[in-house]
């Protein structure tokens, strides 16, 4: 069963209204034969999108487009997205519980935590501009996904670029020497890979995601080695 059929089955199945949708979203998640991997990542992504959606009080056409960008919708699919997204946006269970209750699918699985997020940010600043409201919601949602502030730095610095700081779009160290620091990007460069991503449940279509960021690894390593002239 596709990630699209598996999903228009929970849209169907979850009823609506209610302080209990996102534990009947948990649910029937980890009833698919998938789990909670291509399944829940989509679910998360819909979800939280969301819920950014209401934290930010406005859901511009560019950020439709982006998460079209990021996942790319069968024809005739659109409208369990948008019901799921409706659902999700319209429920009066805070953003942080169900930033809890989706993150408990992945336990032990923190990269993928790491995929949902950037694919929020993406979604963020798909009008041009992160605003003060979806950042802090993103901030939170990683404290709840029990990321650290060097890892939401590193997110951020590869999304917003404000400091030009090539060393938190590597996520590395400064002090590191040259070879240690060509392991780590080596590393992330490999970590990036679309079949890499596809095979932690990431759907095939995320594969904007992954371009992005080794865009950005890229660009910073480039900056990285004109300065130590490696």
């Amino acid at each position: 069963m596709s990630v699209w059929s598996s999903l228009a089955s929970i849209v169907s199945a979850i009823g609506s209204g209610g302080a209990q949708i996102v534990d009947r979203l948990v649910q029937l998640v980890l009833a698919k034969p998938e789990g909670a991997n291509t399944v829940g990542f989509t679910v998360a992504m819909i979800a939280l999108s969301a819920k950014m959606a209401k934290a930010d009080g406005i859901v511009t056409n560019d950020e439709v487009l982006a998460f079209g960008e990021l996942f790319e919708v069968p024809e005739g699919e659109g409208r369990n997205v948008v019901r799921l997204f409706n659902l999700a946006k319209e429920d009066v269970a805070g953003f942080e519980i169900y930033a809890k209750k989706l993150a408990d699918l992945f336990p032990y699985d923190r990269i993928t935590l790491i995929d949902i997020l950037d694919g929020l940010f993406h979604i963020a600043k798909a009008d041009g501009v992160l605003h003060e409201a979806e950042l802090e919601y993103l901030a939170r949602v990683a404290e709840i996904f029990g990321l650290d502030a060097r890892e939401f730095d590193h997110i951020l610095a590869r999304h917003a670029r404000r400091d030009g700081d090539p060393y938190k779009v590597l996520g590395a160290d400064p002090s590191l020497d040259n070879e240690a620091l060509k392991r780590h990007y080596r590393q992330a460069v490999r970590q990036t890979h679309p079949d890499q991503l596809m095979a932690r449940g990431v759907p095939q279509e995320f594969v904007r995601i992954a371009n992005d960021r080794l865009a950005a690894l890229n660009v910073a390593w480039d900056q990285i080695r004109a300065e130590r002239q490696l």
